[in-house]
């Protein structure tokens, strides 16, 4: 097991009261973990900065696919998507819209650049994409 280190930190006791408020809300048990997973979501947050990184995500996005060729654009797009690609879910929300979640593998960049492309195909109503590291 690694070692933990300890140290400490000063807050003005407003800024803790609300730090612990919000740590309550979300069920943390204590301050410790609740500042390692902001430490961790910072890294990830500038590493994903880094275009050679390699990175774990997924693209979640809803669209009409009623509209236009969108369908055939789509699938074209992660046709050509294959090594960034690992598995997609495609989900029928009503008549009209679906839902579909993407989960992707490789460098940060290439993520980011697909997730761009998809989004900004016609007939996309929401896309969100979602990036984490690997080794943290």
């Amino acid at each position: 097991m690694e070692k933990v280190i300890r140290f400490g930190v000063s807050i003005k006791p407003y800024l803790l009261k609300k730090f612990d408020k919000t740590i309550k809300k979300k069920g943390y048990k204590n301050r410790s973990e609740a500042i390692r997973d902001l430490i961790r979501e910072k890294i990830i947050t500038e590493e994903i900065f880094d275009p050679d990184v390699q990175s774990i995500g997924t693209l979640t996005m809803i669209y009409n696919h009623h509209e236009g060729n969108l369908t055939d654009r789509l699938l074209n797009l992660q046709h050509n998507h294959t090594e960034e690609i690992l598995v997609t879910t495609h989900i029928h929300v009503d008549h009209d819209n679906c839902l579909e979640i993407l989960v992707l593998k490789g460098k940060a960049k290439n993520i980011l650049e697909l997730a761009d492309n998809i989004k900004a195909i016609k007939g996309i109503k929401h896309g969100k994409v979602v990036i984490t590291n690997q080794t943290i």
